[in-house]
């Protein structure tokens, strides 16, 4: 078991780190995402949502970043982990420390990312809604999902 890495506040200057972690993640998680609309969602990643939302991240030995997470409003918007970083707990670290510190205890997850939807519900959270589309308006539906009572 990997000891818990250090959380740390991205700063402006990581933004295209932070965008290289999300792609390989969406690329590695959202295989019903074309190309293309990963692209578009690529510059408004940087553009607009990751100044929209508090910023939390992991980082390595050699510190890069291997993981990170975006608050705002007491949901989190976005949490993806570097795909050769995946099942090490960070996910859950940064989880974690969004509903403890940020008292985030609600999130959107696609439906079609099974994995996504399957490490949610294993750490307490629970479908309470469904969305045809996407916050796009695109035909990827959006599961809702709030912190149930049992943690």
């Amino acid at each position: 078991m990997r000891h818990p890495s250090v959380i740390h506040t991205p700063r402006q200057s990581d933004f295209p780190e932070l965008a290289s972690v999300w792609e390989d993640s969406v690329r590695a998680t959202h295989d019903f995402l074309p190309d293309s609309y990963i692209a578009i969602l690529k510059t408004l990643l940087l553009d607009q949502y990751l100044n929209a939302v508090m910023l939390i991240c992991t980082k390595d030995a050699r510190q890069r970043i291997t993981g990170f997470a975006g608050i705002a409003g007491g949901k989190v918007e976005m949490l993806f982990i570097g795909p050769q970083h995946r099942g090490q707990g960070l996910g859950k670290q940064l989880l974690t420390h969004a509903i403890e510190h940020f008292h985030a205890d609600r999130l959107d997850v696609n439906e079609q990312n099974e994995q996504a939807l399957s490490f949610y519900l294993k750490l307490g959270f629970e479908v309470y809604g469904r969305s045809e589309r996407d916050g796009m308006g695109q035909p990827y539906p959006l599961l809702h999902m709030r912190l149930g009572s049992q943690i």
